[in-house]
């Protein structure tokens, strides 16, 4: 059996996960568990302690082995507060809605989009409206409270330093501005800035691993934790592994709950031109560099469209009927219409559903491949991506999918990785980016029929639906 040098904490909004791997980038074990949520005064919140016991538990599998290295990635959207070495209170989740005049206060003080490169969401996904309303309910807690982003608290829960770094900040935070690369005005005047623990890169190391988890879980006490990062930055590292990616124009598409691309522009991009009210937005990768990004709710409409149905899109047995069933969806004209997350997406204010529903079960599952392509398609265009597209994550597996975007995107190559678990993996490379994936790209095959009308049909039915 290999030795294990480096474990990867994976917090991403529907699963936890956590990695083990071996110095030639091969992954040796994973543990995964179903994030919950809990409430406290009527706020959703995210399941801080949970994950943490599960976390300490899922770590003592991995005992023996001689680690060197802990990486903590996370899913942006979300802050901690500690206090006296402890978490303030639990955070907040980023899909809790704020009371309607706190909101309209809040809106009312935001930096603006040209400086930070963060649009106005909907809920907390502003994750600086979520301090607002903290700042709100607990002004003295937090007042004395050392503010960090959701990945870096797991690197102060595994460390005891807190940290605060740039791609986590630069997730539609508010609190960011990714020219200047420090905080925005808006944390500057409400006096966030100076509560939020000191910047560290993301490759950075913090410390070591607490005494007391050491003693728990049976891992090194020097293991080093790693600063970490956003886990959609994480995916994009990863990509940069390839040779296809590396250094030059491309555009990483990596799916789960979230569809998010984010395009590695070869010039220049005049960020402030990006259309923020249709979910386009200003990431900053592993380096500080500002990413041209896009993204919607894939995953979740996917899951809204097929709830009745037992079996995922992305279930390997089930592709070649999948494609079977994708030409009888578009001779019947049978399409959803965005948006199935309102408030989020290309089309944030679309009022989506079946247009001539399938009854089979066949279809339905190939038509919301269809949509998700369609709205993929839409989003990549609004940040100009050309030439290579990189699709990564669960939805990768999806054929129907996959070759839908291939056939709209008939002027760029659209690719599909070999290896698999991308976020964990572009994190290994923060620790040696010389570590490259097993396998290579896949080009991806366009579907035989011809999508353009159909497409020109979807687009004509969404804004008339509008």
């Amino acid at each position: 059996m290999k030795d294990g040098f480096a474990i990867v904490v994976d917090i991403g909004k529907t699963l936890a996960k956590v990695s083990l791997w071996s110095r030639c980038g091969e992954m040796i074990a994973r543990e995964t568990r179903p994030n919950e949520t809990s409430a406290l005064d009527g706020v959703r919140r995210l399941d801080a302690n949970g994950i943490g016991d599960w976390l300490t538990s899922a770590l003592s599998s991995f005992a023996g082995h001689p680690v060197e290295y802990i990486v903590p990635v996370a899913h942006g959207a979300g802050v901690a507060a500690i206090s006296d070495d402890q978490l303030a209170f639990e955070p907040i989740d980023y899909e809790q809605e704020l009371p309607v005049q706190l909101r309209e206060r809040y809106d009312a003080v935001r930096a603006p989009f040209a400086e930070t490169g963060s649009p106005k969401l909907p809920s907390g996904l502003n994750f600086g409206a979520q301090l607002f309303w903290m700042d709100h309910l607990q002004p003295t807690l937090i007042g004395r409270s050392t503010l960090v982003p959701w990945a870096q608290y797991w690197g102060w829960f595994l460390s005891g330093e807190a940290r605060t770094e740039a791609t986590s900040m630069g997730c539609h935070s508010d609190l960011w501005a990714p020219a200047s690369e420090t905080f925005s005005s808006l944390a500057i005047k409400r006096g966030w800035a100076s509560r939020f623990a000191p910047i560290a890169a993301a490759g950075e190391v913090i410390g070591t691993l607490r005494t007391s988890l050491a003693d728990k879980t049976g891992l090194p006490p020097s293991a080093k934790i790693l600063a970490g990062l956003h886990d959609s930055n994480a995916a994009l590292n990863a990509a940069r592994g390839f040779s296809e990616i590396e250094n030059r124009e491309a555009t990483i598409l990596s799916t789960g709950t979230w569809f998010i691309a984010m395009r590695l522009a070869a010039q220049r991009v005049e960020l402030a031109a990006l259309p923020e009210a249709r979910d386009c937005l200003v990431n900053v990768d592993a380096f500080g560099n500002p990413v041209p990004s896009a993204r919607f709710m894939g995953g979740r409409e996917i899951e809204t469209l097929i709830q009745i149905d037992t079996r995922q899109v992305d279930i390997k047995p089930d592709q070649p009927r999948l494609l079977d069933a994708a030409p009888d969806v578009l001779a019947q004209s049978a399409m959803v219409l965005p948006t199935l997350a309102p408030g989020n997406g290309p089309y944030p204010q679309g009022q989506g559903g079946w247009v001539n529903r399938p009854e089979d079960w066949f279809e339905r599952r190939a038509g919301a491949c269809l949509y998700a392509a369609l709205v993929a398609d839409t989003s990549l265009d609004l940040i100009g991506s050309q030439d290579c597209l990189l699709v990564e994550g669960r939805f990768a597996e999806a054929e129907v999918f996959v070759r839908a975007l291939a056939s709209l995107r008939s002027e760029t190559k659209v690719y599909v990785a070999n290896a698999h678990n991308d976020v964990s993996f572009g994190a290994l490379r923060l620790i040696d980016p010389a570590i490259r994936p097993k396998g290579g790209l896949t080009q991806v095959e366009p579907l035989s029929a011809d999508l353009s009308s159909y497409r020109d049909a979807w687009h004509q039915a969404q804004m008339a639906n509008a």
